[in-house]
């Protein structure tokens, strides 16, 4: 079976966020005041191959964890669906 994971990966909140601070910033010099605290992460789409829905879970849960997630730094959540 073939499942799609949308993962997100995100700087702790406890955590400066230089990204994020330079484009609050910016939407100040662009008139968009409103808006505040951005915090800039990564997404990506994995296209998973597994017997069901756990097994693809439980592999997308090793990867975040292995390769795409510094959890010294960062947070993740993620879905996955079935295609």
């Amino acid at each position: 079976m073939k499942f799609k994971a949308e993962v997100d990966v995100m700087p702790l909140e406890a955590l400066l966020d230089p990204q994020g601070k330079a484009v609050t910033s910016a939407m100040g010099n662009l008139g968009l005041g409103g808006i505040q605290n951005v915090r800039i992460g990564k997404h990506m789409t994995l296209w998973v191959e597994a017997d069901n829905e756990q097994s693809a879970h439980q592999m997308v849960e090793e990867a975040c964890q292995k390769l795409l997630c510094n959890a010294i730094m960062e947070q993740y959540r993620f879905a996955i669906e079935k295609v």
